[in-house]
This record gives C-alpha cells, sequence and structure tokens, in this order.
C-alpha cells in the first residue's frame, strides 16, 4: 500500500558464453485501492556481448565470490565483504593446492554466514514446519518439500534490505520475516493443511508432526497458549509458525539436508530432480555422505564436487 515505484533487480553474468537474445515481459496488476496507469507492460530483451573463447570466468576470484552473493544471498556484494573474501583466496597467490582448499571454504562459508541462516534456511525451515516433508521415486525416506521456485521467491522477500552488519539490519530481518510469514499462512497450500476450523491444539499438534516432533511438552503448550481460543487468526498463527521455524531443535536437525539442497539451488540453479537427474538420488548420495562424515563438507568432499562439476561450471564458460 502506497507504493508508486517498485525495483525490479536482474543479475546479468558477464560470462564467456555467446547466447541469442533473451526476453521476458514485466507486467503491472492487482493494485491495492488505485489504479495501474498504462502502459502497464514492458518487453525487457537482454542482449548478450560476451566474447567466445575466453578463460572461465569462474576461475576468477572476483567473479567467483560476486556469483556467491548472488547466488546464496541474492544480492550484489557490498565492498569490504567482496574484498575479505576475495582476499581469502588470493592471500595463496601462485599456489594451486591452497587456492582449491580457500575457494572450497569460502564457497561453504556462505551457507553458513548469518545472513543466509537467517533468509534462506529460514524459507526451509518456514517450509518444513508449515508443510512437512515430500517423496522422490525410487529415493528411501524423505526429502524437501520446498522447490527452487519457492526458494528464491521466498528468500528474496525475507532477505530484503538485509545486509549483516550494515545499518539496523536486524530490525529490517524482523520486519521482513512477520511480512512473509503473515503472508505465508494465508496462502492455499498452508491453508490445505491448517484449515481455519482447526483447534488451537490440533494446530500446534499437526505443526510438531510437519516439522519432524522437535517441540518440547512446554513448548507445545505455550504455543496453543498463543493460539487461544482464536486459533484462526492468521497473526497468532504466524507468530506460531515463527516460533517453531525458529526451533534450535529444528534447526539442527534440517542443517545437513538444507546443506545439500543448497548444492543444487546455489551451484546448478535447478531442483535435484530436473534434468539432467530424474529423482532425489543424487542429493540423498550426498546427504548420506555428509551424515557419515558428521557434516564435515570438507571430509565429505561435497561442495569441492560441486564446484567442479561440469554442470556449474558450464553455467559461465566451458
Amino acid at each position: 500500500p502506497g507504493e508508486t515505484t517498485k525495483t525490479i533487480t536482474v543479475f546479468i553474468t558477464n560470462d564467456v558464453l555467446v547466447e541469442n537474445p533473451e526476453d521476458f515481459f514485466i507486467f503491472l496488476n492487482g493494485p491495492n485501492g488505485s489504479r495501474v496507469h498504462q502502459p502497464s507492460s514492458l518487453l525487457v530483451t537482454i542482449n548478450s556481448d560476451d566474447v567466445p573463447g575466453l578463460p572461465n570466468p569462474v576461475d576468477n576470484s572476483d567473479f567467483f565470490v560476486r556469483q556467491h552473493y548472488r547466488d546464496f544471498l541474492n544480492r550484489d556484494p557490498d565492498p569490504g565483504g567482496l574484498a575479505f573474501w576475495v582476499n581469502e583466496i588470493e592471500v595463496c597467490g601462485a599456489d594451486t593446492q591452497c587456492r582449491e582448499v580457500k575457494r572450497i571454504n569460502v564457497s561453504a562459508a556462505f551457507f553458513l554466514s548469518i545472513e543466509f541462516q537467517e533468509t534462506g534456511y529460514f524459507a526451509y525451515r518456514t517450509y518444513k514446519a508449515a508443510l512437512g516433508d515430500a517423496t522422490s521415486p525410487n529415493v528411501d525416506g524423505t526429502v524437501p518439500v520446498i522447490r527452487l521456485d519457492n526458494f528464491l521467491f521466498d528468500s528474496k522477500q525475507i532477505g530484503e534490505n538485509v545486509q549483516v552488519g550494515i545499518g539496523n539490519w536486524e530490525q529490517q530481518l524482523d520486519n521482513n520475516k512477520n511480512k512473509y510469514l503473515s503472508e505465508f499462512v494465508a496462502r492455499p497450500q498452508f491453508l490445505l493443511v491448517f484449515p481455519i476450523s482447526m483447534t488451537a491444539d490440533q494446530f500446534v499438534t499437526k505443526m510438531n508432526q510437519q516439522a519432524g516432533g522437535v517441540l518440547s511438552a512446554e513448548e507445545q503448550t505455550e504455543l496453543v497458549a498463543i493460539l487461544g481460543n482464536t486459533p484462526g487468526d492468521f497473526a497468532k498463527r504466524a507468530q506460531v509458525l515463527r516460533r517453531v521455524a525458529e526451533d534450535s531443535n529444528l534447526h539442527q536437525n534440517e542443517s545437513n539436508r538444507a546443506f545439500v539442497l543448497m548444492q543444487y539451488y546455489g551451484y546448478l540453479r535447478r531442483n535435484p530432480d530436473d534434468p539432467q537427474d530424474t529423482n532425489f538420488g543424487g542429493w540423498k548420495f550426498w546427504l548420506d555422505k555428509l551424515n557419515h562424515f558428521n557434516g564435515n563438507f570438507v571430509d565429505a568432499e561435497m561442495v569441492k564436487a560441486f564446484l567442479l562439476a561440469g554442470e556449474y561450471r558450464a553455467r559461465f564458460g566451458n
């Protein structure tokens, strides 16, 4: 409400892949208490100006770090952050083995960062708490229910104007989370699982089941009390959902599953069962390996494998 302009960020990656022009439309619709003037749509064309035959830019530390900000934090880097992480790699000089280790550690640091844990991983945990898990053909157990398009849209909303350590970022993050959850509990897929007819006890019990039984009896009692006699109240439902999504047990239980999922979302920019795969078999392979090494991504060689994968490198060049 009250907005007269809107900024849309489209990241342009200066890779070495010569591509045909790419088009997309922007539409303005659904005004609240106002009307949209004409023209209400716009065709945007992105023309490739890249030169073929150059070295893959992902081997350049500045490009490598900048792309990680975009892929994991949905923003361009602040100058201080960019300089810090580039230096972490460049301190190795020409030592190839040192540079490989540093690139792996720098890459993993983006998943482990406070900013990602409170934005992208928060979106993941919200879906887990609300919608539980999914299954995948010929894959034992359950798999994450959140999909790439959900993740990109939701994490962007949660992280809007948030840069950890810069300005009043904590208040901005808190406001973003509250707004996001208020909208989330009104979504059809949420109401399908948590209809308005539910009692407070039914609501909390169901959400605890979806989250994997992470709540203690005392915590469940507290959440039932929050809903009280009006368990259909959207604001109260959002408050309860946030409490569960931020539960420390849920955070710990889902960490490895989310870490592996982000190998696909961050590096490959696809779902684990999108072509070239047909199910979550690859995701399960890396999850089992990461669990075997107690979450140690270096010993599991997981981050290393995705950074060296032809599919990842082919995003930017040959």
